[in-house]
């Protein structure tokens, strides 16, 4: 049985006991969290409408935090020297997969 869920604006596929990293929650580690899914399938059963996914939640436990790639970048525009160097770093929440609820 697996699942695809909405996170972060970016979807996902799970199935039970995975661990993944999704855009930053802000929750505690050990807190639980749900999420709606956009799609489970059950074997052959597909639930994909709405009308179908009314009851159907995926749980997860938040693992903790961590930091993405450090993303660099430098900008410089001719004739006029002018020159900026800039950096990012994305947080991330890990989660792990508890549980698939076909509801």
């Amino acid at each position: 049985m697996y699942a695809v869920i909405k996170t972060g604006g970016k979807q996902e596929r799970v199935a039970e006991g995975q661990e993944l990293r999704v855009e930053l929650l802000g929750e505690e580690p050990g807190t639980e969290v749900t999420f709606e899914p956009v799609l489970v399938v059950d074997g052959d059963t597909v639930l994909a409408t709405p009308a179908q996914l009314a009851g159907a939640t995926v749980t997860a436990t938040v693992k903790g935090e961590e930091l993405g790639p450090k993303i660099r970048g430098f900008t410089y525009k001719n004739k006029s020297n002018q020159s900026t160097r800039w950096g990012h770093r994305q947080r991330y929440s890990t989660i792990s997969i508890t549980g698939i609820s076909a509801g």
